[in-house]
């Protein structure tokens, strides 16, 4: 398999709905998005209000639904291209990590089932191990056993130990890169924090890259290295974590970071976790296609937002795709 310095490579990634059967109008969940992002592990955030496309680009990257156009390169290879078994082989390079841990697992089916089945698909990798040591080892990575597990229902398990056997099913198979939607928003506050903490965990000591899908500006600074704000398809602003929530340069960023609950100063806050911010549906739609679709309620709008989509500009480190920094 070739290797690459990369893991994931998104290339003007769009992707198009369209409301109705011919001719309704059409919605661009996914607008022309790029980002990479390296072998040496890191902890993305893509933020946004609800509604902006992060879990159709969640999907996209893990290849549960296709682009309309662009291209993804997963560890060098172009995954448009790649068939059979070495896409199957690939796709397992990256693994999820879904919004409501009840949902993951059927009630009435046992957890060492799933365990089992998915140690099945590396055994090679592992040799001489049984599949007991290979699923106890992938517990033990989330702070579980398989002791702990063994024998036992979906019912048998708190919210968080849910959480924490689905992470544990992934990390199995020995995946590059999590890709976690809402990971903790189904959680009780006691066990968000754990959760996050072990996000962290995995990426110092695993050496897993986690993308990391919240509406949670607070979660977000706590947990990231980096961080992309999404608007309607789009990615606003993208850059280190800290520089962009304590320093926004993003008017819709800025608006974001006011609309928490308090405001972010270091890492040891608390978490907060309410975004509330009033969209239109004109935002969605061809309606302002030519120009900048925050422009119905930035509080910086020029006529040339009316007109013309931004382009993404590069400021210290950072992308902002914005007519402020067009000079």
């Amino acid at each position: 398999m070739q290797d690459s310095e990369n893991i994931l490579e998104l290339h003007n990634i769009v992707k198009i709905f369209r409301r109705g059967i011919i001719w309704g109008p059409k919605i661009v969940a996914v607008n022309n998005i790029s980002f990479k992002m390296s072998k040496e592990p890191e902890i993305l955030t893509i933020a946004g209000e609800s509604g902006c496309g992060k879990t159709t680009l969640a999907k996209i990257i893990l290849h549960i639904m296709e682009p309309t156009s662009g291209r993804i390169l997963l560890n060098g290879q172009d995954m448009t291209k790649v068939k059979g078994k070495n896409r199957y082989k690939l796709i397992r390079l990256i693994q999820p990590v879904f919004q409501n841990p009840y949902e993951t697992f059927n009630p009435l089916k046992k957890i060492d089932t799933y365990l089992y089945d998915t140690a099945k698909l590396v055994k090679e990798k592992y040799g001489e191990k049984s599949l007991e040591k290979i699923i106890d080892e992938g517990l033990n990575s989330v702070g579980l056993s398989w002791q702990e597990v063994k024998d036992k229902y979906p019912h048998e398990f708190s919210g968080g130990q849910l959480q924490r056997i689905s992470l544990a099913r992934s990390l199995i198979l020995n995946p590059l890169l999590l890709v976690a939607d809402e990971p903790i928003s189904m959680l009780d506050v006691s066990l968000r924090v754990s959760i996050l903490n072990l996000f962290k965990e995995l990426k110092n000591n695993k050496r897993v890259s986690i993308i990391y899908i919240t509406h949670d500006l607070s979660t977000a600074y706590y947990v990231s290295d980096k961080i992309a704000i999404m608007f309607r398809g789009s990615f606003v602003e993208l850059g280190n974590v800290e520089d962009v929530l304590n320093y926004p340069l993003h008017p819709y960023t800025s608006l974001l970071r006011k609309s928490i609950l308090k405001p972010v100063v270091n890492k040891k806050d608390e978490i907060n976790e309410e975004i509330n911010i009033k969209s239109t549906v004109d935002e969605f739609t061809e309606f302002i296609e030519k120009g900048c679709k925050f422009s119905l309620r930035c509080p910086n709008v020029m006529e040339i937002c009316k007109k013309q989509d931004p382009p993404v500009f590069f400021i210290n480190n950072r992308e902002v795709k914005c007519w402020l920094y067009g000079k």
